[in-house]
């Protein structure tokens, strides 16, 4: 392993570090790699973590395998007990974006509200979001979390019949299979596109780019629109 903060380490490390301070990384994780290992996992992020720095960086937050963009790991303990702390108590702002299936009930500007059943538990559960841009069967979304539940972000545009183009469980299966056939689309359009946190300087925004397969179908959209 090698120690933090050399310049051999981030040209080896496979994820993009967009972010770096003393107690933090900021990554762009990109799409079908998984947060933690498990059943059916054969690579992780923390298993990455862990073959290439010591001490680990620590999890403080999660994204689901399928979504791609920012996620923030903390340098040491001090650090994961701070940025645990202050996700609990929402003083960290994170900005997705979203390609969904256009509908009516899709509004300019609106926050959704729907509870979410959480293992067998009901949980409040609250989404604001923009449409930055609709054309055709396809929308631009740009959404904010006051919540963390399980798939929120997918759950709550399925419940507006709008549901995230890739999704494989709460999605248009039949829109997601002609897309994969016609557009070559694979993966899952939503990324985590923005975070911003405390730290010793100040609040830290760190901007991650949309990858290729996304930037591509967004740009189509937004140009269609106008």
């Amino acid at each position: 392993m090698t120690e933090m903060n050399t310049t051999e380490l981030k040209t080896k490390f496979p994820i993009p570090i967009l972010y770096e301070d003393e107690d933090v990384f900021v990554l762009d994780k990109p799409a079908g790699l998984a947060v933690q290992g498990g059943k059916n996992i054969t690579r992780s992020l923390d298993a990455l973590l862990e073959a290439h720095f010591s001490p680990r960086p620590l999890l403080v937050h999660r994204l689901d395998q399928n979504t791609s963009g920012a996620i923030l790991v903390a340098k040491h303990k001090e650090a994961a007990a701070f940025f645990t702390k202050i996700i609990a108590g929402r003083r960290i702002q994170k900005t997705y974006l979203a390609v969904c299936k256009k509908s009516p009930m899709l509004k300019p500007q609106s926050v959704i509200g729907e509870t979410i059943t959480v293992k067998g538990e009901v949980k409040n559960a609250v989404t604001h979001y923009r449409t930055i841009a609709d054309a055709g069967d396809f929308a631009l979304v740009e959404l904010t979390l006051e919540t963390g539940r399980m798939h929120q972000i997918r759950r709550h545009l399925s419940a507006l019949n709008a549901p995230v183009i890739g999704d494989d469980k709460y999605g248009d299966f039949t829109l997601n299979k002609a897309l994969k056939k016609e557009r070559h689309i694979k993966h899952l359009l939503l990324h985590s596109a923005r975070i911003t946190f405390p730290a010793e300087t100040g609040r830290v925004t760190v901007e991650v780019p949309l990858p290729p397969y996304f930037s591509t179908f967004a740009e189509l959209i937004t140009e269609t629109h106008r």
